[in-house]
Order: structure tokens, then C-alpha cells, then sequence
């Protein structure tokens, strides 16, 4: 098997893969802003107990860009999706409730809610918000308790805000020109802090 295999790695795209693992492997500032933000998403989310910080911190991922304008853009398509998806699961959460929990329900439920989900985004020109809209919609629907409110749906959307709130605002503190002010200041000697 590997005998087949192995001509094939010297070939074409993966010899290119290849070659670029041989080089020295760098860490942009992107993923290190991105591990901030969900780092600070963790600790807000400890500090003032809210439970889980999974949404808040997927939003920072989702929402952090190469700029904090990029940034804001992919946030609030974020938000917008995860609200359609939030407002679904718990509009089909409350309408199992009312109808007895049938797993059947249950099954057409859940597809005809992740459809509308793509739908609504589509119509409305949201389509960055889709894979966010959808990850809230399973997560919300997947593990609202059943004697939940539509309290508990809008506080995932909160959860959403904060996320996008923080990656935008550690987008702006670890901005190039602010790097840039601190590579200059005499606390540095030149050229130790590398930007991209």
C-alpha cells in the first residue's frame, strides 16, 4: 500500500506542501490575537458566570480578521446569523414543548429549522452568517433544557455579541499601528518584535 502511495507524494500539489513544511514555521499575529480573544472570552465568561463560553469564543474566531473593519463586518454577519439560528431552536424548542415532544416532530423539526436557517441568511444576503447561524442553531436547540424560555435563546445570542465585541476590540488594541508605536517606544530595542 505505501509502495503505491509514495510516487505520488513526490508529485504535483503535496511536493509543494512538502516543501513548505520544510521551512521554519512562524506564528502571525491573527492566531495570536485569535487566542487572546478566546482567552478573554473564557475569563469574562468565568468571571461573571454565564455558563459556557463555546458561542462567545466561536464568534471570536469567526469574527477575528486581518483588520478590525473586517473584523466588524464578519462580527456582526455573525450576530445576525446566530440570531436566526437562536430564535429558531428556541421557536422549535417552545412549539415541541406545546405539542408533546414527539421525536418525529423532533427529526422534521430540526431539518425544516436548519433549512430556514441557510434560507433567511441567503434571502437577506447574509451568507457569512450561515455556518454561524447553523452552529447556534444545533448548539441552542441540542442543549436548551426543555423547560427553557426564549430567555435562554437570546442569551445565546448575547453570548454571540460578546464574542464578535471582544475579538473587534483585541483587533484594535493589537492593531499594526499600535504594535508599530510600541516596536518604536524605548522599552524595545529594535527589530524584536516581528508584525505581519
Amino acid at each position: 500500500m505505501i509502495g503505491a502511495i509514495r510516487p505520488y507524494l513526490l508529485k504535483g500539489q503535496l511536493k509543494s506542501e512538502w516543501i513548505v513544511l520544510k521551512k521554519p514555521y512562524r506564528i502571525g499575529m491573527r492566531t495570536i490575537k485569535t487566542g487572546i480573544a478566546v482567552a478573554l472570552c473564557m475569563i469574562f465568561f468565568h468571571y461573571t458566570n454565564r455558563g459556557t463560553p463555546a458561542l462567545a469564543a466561536l464568534a471570536a474566531v469567526f469574527s477575528l480578521r486581518a483588520d478590525w473593519r473586517t473584523s466588524f463586518i464578519f462580527g456582526r454577519n455573525r450576530i445576525f446569523g446566530n440570531a436566526v439560528g437562536a430564535i429558531l431552536a428556541t421557536a422549535l424548542v417552545l412549539f415541541q414543548t406545546a405539542t408533546g415532544n414527539q421525536f418525529i416532530l423532533e427529526i422534521i423539526g430540526v431539518s425544516i429549522g436548519q433549512m430556514l436557517v441557510i434560507i433567511i441568511c441567503d434571502r437577506l444576503n447574509y451568507h457569512d452568517g450561515i455556518i454561524g447561524g447553523t452552529a447556534t442553531y444545533m448548539i441552542t436547540y441540542f442543549t436548551i433544557p426543555m423547560n427553557a424560555t426564549y430567555i435562554y435563546g437570546l442569551n445565546r445570542v448575547l453570548d454571540t455579541v460578546i464574542g464578535s465585541i471582544i475579538a473587534i476590540l483585541v483587533n484594535i488594541v493589537l492593531s499594526a499601528y499600535v504594535l508599530e508605536k510600541i516596536k518604536s517606544s524605548r522599552f524595545f530595542p529594535k527589530n524584536t518584535i516581528e508584525i505581519d
